[in-house]
């Protein structure tokens, strides 16, 4: 089955960054059902973040509450993943048996050729959702598409000497992306699915979302661009 089912966390900053990409999710669309036709068995669960609509609702209830708390915006964010994900339902509508799955722990199988997965409850990132679908389809990758290309020996936007990093350990990630959840935090991978993909010994891709023939060379199992998080 690890070959066959591929779990895709599709970052919201990928679909709506700020309005929602309309061109992206058309040649991505295109780009699956073509994957589907030529791979006999393949299927694809696609766990969609919330991007540009829970950061905007989020700061909202930040900016007009007296005492925001995380819960709520956690809440919020989950809210818009399943915005996210009843829109990319529609697009693959005919690859999809179930409907849109929000609680990862109700699932052992689906019958169909596309899942769609939205967030599922506060402190549980849609990665973390990634890696626990992951566990329990006996997949042993997850491809994580985001809107950054690689992961950096730590944050370009503060160092100007960061490296992008083609492998890296989870010991060595965690170094990098710390251990605690916040909600809207802008990280490639999150610390709590980080610590749960380690325990796991998952790899883990992290490519930019938005460089479609760079994810048809990962679906294919060819060179690509991005970074590899693994156990080794």
């Amino acid at each position: 089955m690890a070959d066959l089912v591929k779990i895709v966390s599709l970052g919201g900053s990928v679909v709506a960054p700020d309005r929602v990409d309309v061109d992206f999710l058309r040649d991505f669309r295109a780009l699956v059902a073509s994957d589907l036709e030529r791979s006999s068995g393949r299927r694809f669960v696609l766990v969609v973040g919330g991007g540009g609509p829970a950061r905007e609702y989020q700061r909202a209830y930040r900016e007009a509450s007296l005492s925001p708390e995380d819960v709520v915006q956690d809440w919020i964010g989950v809210a818009a993943t399943r915005l996210n994900a009843a829109l990319l339902h529609g697009l693959f509508r005919e690859y999809c048996r179930e409907e849109v799955l929000t609680d990862p722990t109700s699932l052992s199988s689906f019958s169909g050729k596309v899942l769609v997965v939205a967030g599922w409850k506060p402190g549980f990132s849609t990665d973390y959702i990634a890696v626990l679908l992951a566990e329990r389809l006996e997949a042993g990758s997850v491809i994580n598409l985001s809107n950054v290309t690689h992961v950096y020996s730590s944050d370009p936007r503060l160092d100007p000497s960061a490296v992008a990093l083609e492998k890296i350990s989870w010991d060595d990630f965690r170094k990098i992306s710390g251990d605690a959840w916040t909600p809207g935090k802008n990280l490639p991978f999150d610390p709590v699915a980080t610590a749960r993909a380690a325990e796991l010994g998952l790899e883990v891709i992290v490519a930019a979302g938005k460089d479609l023939p760079n994810l048809r060379r990962i679906l294919e199992g060819g060179l690509f661009r991005g970074t590899t998080i693994g156990p080794r």
